[in-house]
């Protein structure tokens, strides 16, 4: 394993609300449409529920004034089919709203998975895979469900509530204020909720997360972590994680304690007011029974929209953190790109080249190295030593904090991801799997590969497993078909490799996971495969070094040595102690 780069994983950034609003109307104007017909259904809802209250009142003046059966029933009826024209309204707005929702959901899923694939290459593996994880599924389907469901509600609710408030009004301005002013109770509690609860949804999506992650790398790991008695360690890691989502989540769960109640007995105060109000100016001869029976019922009708309102804010507010932590890819700081400029060859250069980890000291002390078009170089060193680092700078996944990294005098971290690997590929000990088919794992690399090309790549790098499929290339890898074990992956991948056909290879420990004798038998094909190629390779086997055209030793950060494999050992320096060391030899008394 390599031990010179970090392992802290750093938390992707969380968008700013500017940005999510910005974000939340965008996926709004892209279905402008189907929004505002969503919004005009639920208008014509509202103000068909409106007439219920309006005529019951009109029934109660009748009454009163001695009118028949017949005017009763005619109000009856003409309420029956306001409602249910209510009804129908409702039904076909929420189905717009459905809609409206699914296509937003899609969208977003998109976006998101368009910014994941486009992070680069650091901030994807510092941030970690909890991190990435949680936001691209719970926090992306939280925030689906929102506007699928939880917005229109909202919405809905809204209209309902500003055209009850002024049906109130409109019967009498005295009794509207009296309801407003019953509902501050409840504009008091909202507020204060509204203060603390993005906050803690935040805090809790992040819990979520670190515990994803802290899950995600003790499954990874646990071959590795029950070898080294790590297991109590690795639960105690864990259980920290848990009890902190523990935390977090009994934080929101104590302000919607506060929030609930405090409006349950809100919406009792403005019916209250305006009875108490009504009866007086009734007893006064200024109003009717039927204004105030009206306005009593619509405020108590006030308490539908307003519970949905306010139920569903919780959601809202869940919603929101769970939106800034998916528009926070967005986010990623990424300096611009420079204008896209070809390299004149494939001679690869390294000048001064330092680095250094985020909150760390340099690892790479000014670094100088060219290698030549068609050179196999082996860099070794101790562990700890910056091989690593050096590779992961001359594949262009990290930039030199000071000094340069060339291809044909271009900077390979400034070459456009297309070129860049058709220039450079780094080959490491992660190898990915991916769910479908051998050919079409293979046809990442090379997607117009002809079948007769893909059996070539892997019997290049001696995969001799694929012939023995079931179905050939046709058979499905993963978790329903064949599951490569660790050194098939690794020659999967280095098939891959062959197929991509870059100018110059990086290898990292990718043969890690064969024997001895097969990882040498693999990395000659390879090269027997990729003549005329460059590779360099990051020699944990010093056997790989022997086999090289030149050998580059890294010592604390630093290039100490360069040349042939016989030209070092004769010089009797670092790569002599290594090598003596890789053979059990003792050093030559002096």
């Amino acid at each position: 394993m390599t031990t010179d780069s970090p392992a802290t994983p750093r938390a992707l950034p969380v968008a700013e609300p500017s940005r999510v609003r910005r974000a939340a109307l965008g996926l709004i104007r892209r279905d402008a449409a189907a929004f505002a017909a969503m919004i005009g259904l639920n208008a014509l809802a509202a103000g068909a529920g409106l007439v219920g209250p309006w005529l019951l009142g009109r029934i109660v003046d009748e009454v009163r004034g001695g009118a028949g059966v017949a005017a009763v029933d005619r109000l009856a009826l003409t309420i029956l089919v306001f409602a249910l024209l209510q009804l129908v309204l409702t039904r076909y707005a929420a189905l717009l709203g459905h809609r409206f929702g699914e296509r937003g959901l899609a969208r977003m899923r998109e976006r998101f998975a368009d910014r994941a694939l486009a992070l680069p290459a650091s901030v994807a593996e510092r941030a970690g895979t909890g991190d990435l994880m949680a936001r691209g599924t719970t926090d992306v389907a939280e925030v689906g469900a929102t506007l699928r469901e939880t917005g229109p509600q909202v919405l809905v609710a809204g209209v309902q509530a500003l055209f009850i408030l002024g049906a109130v009004f409109a019967l009498d301005p005295l009794l509207g204020a009296c309801g407003v002013v019953g509902l501050l109770g409840i504009w008091f509690a909202a507020r204060w909720y509204l203060r603390r609860a993005l906050t803690a949804y935040l805090a809790e999506g992040a819990a979520n997360s670190a515990l994803a992650e802290q899950l995600a790398a003790t499954a990874a790991g646990a071959r590795t972590i029950e070898a080294l008695g790590l297991q109590e360690r690795r639960v105690a890691a864990c259980q920290e994680e848990i009890e902190r989502c523990r935390t977090t989540r009994a934080r929101t769960l104590f302000l919607r304690s506060v929030l609930f109640p405090a409006v349950d007995v809100s919406y009792v105060v403005p019916v209250v007011g305006v009875l108490l109000v009504g009866g007086v100016l009734h007893d006064h001869g200024t109003m009717s029974l039927g204004a105030v029976v009206a306005s009593a019922l619509y405020l108590r009708q006030l308490s539908q929209p307003l519970d949905t309102v306010l139920q569903q804010m919780e959601q809202l507010q869940s919603s929101g953190a769970a939106f800034a932590r998916v528009e926070g890819l967005g986010a990623v700081a990424r300096a611009p790109l420079p204008a896209p400029r070809t390299p004149a060859d494939d001679r690869i250069e390294v000048a001064g080249a330092r680095y250094a980890y985020e909150g760390a000291s340099d690892v790479l002390h000014g670094v100088d190295l060219t290698v030549r078009p068609g050179e196999r170089l082996a860099i070794v060193g101790p562990s700890g030593a910056g091989k690593t680092t050096l590779g992961r700078l001359l594949a262009g996944v990290d930039r030199p904090r000071t000094g340069s990294v060339t291809v044909g005098r271009v900077p390979v971290a400034d070459l456009a991801p297309g070129r860049l690997r058709r220039h450079v590929v780094l080959v490491t000990q992660e190898h990915h799997v991916f769910l479908g088919t051998l050919r079409d794992n293979l046809r990442v690399a090379a997607a117009d590969a002809t079948d007769t090309e893909l059996r070539a790549a892997l019997a290049a790098v001696g995969a001799d497993w694929a012939a023995g499929l079931p179905d050939g290339l046709d058979t499905d890898l993963g978790h329903e078909g064949h599951r490569p074990d660790g050194a098939q992956a690794q020659r999967l991948a280095l098939a891959r490799v062959v197929l991509a056909d870059p100018h110059t290879l990086i290898l990292d420990e990718a043969t890690a996971l064969l024997d001895p004798r097969t990882a040498r038998h693999t990395e000659r094909a390879l090269a027997a495969v990729l003549e005329g190629r460059t590779v360099i390779a990051v020699a944990h086997r010093l056997q790989t070094a022997h086999d090289a055209d030149r050998v580059a030793v890294m010592e604390d950060g630093r290039l100490t040595e360069l040349g042939t494999h016989d030209a070092l050992v004769a010089a009797d320096g670092a790569y002599a102690a290594l090598w003596r060391s890789w053979h059990g030899e003792r050093p030559p008394s002096s």
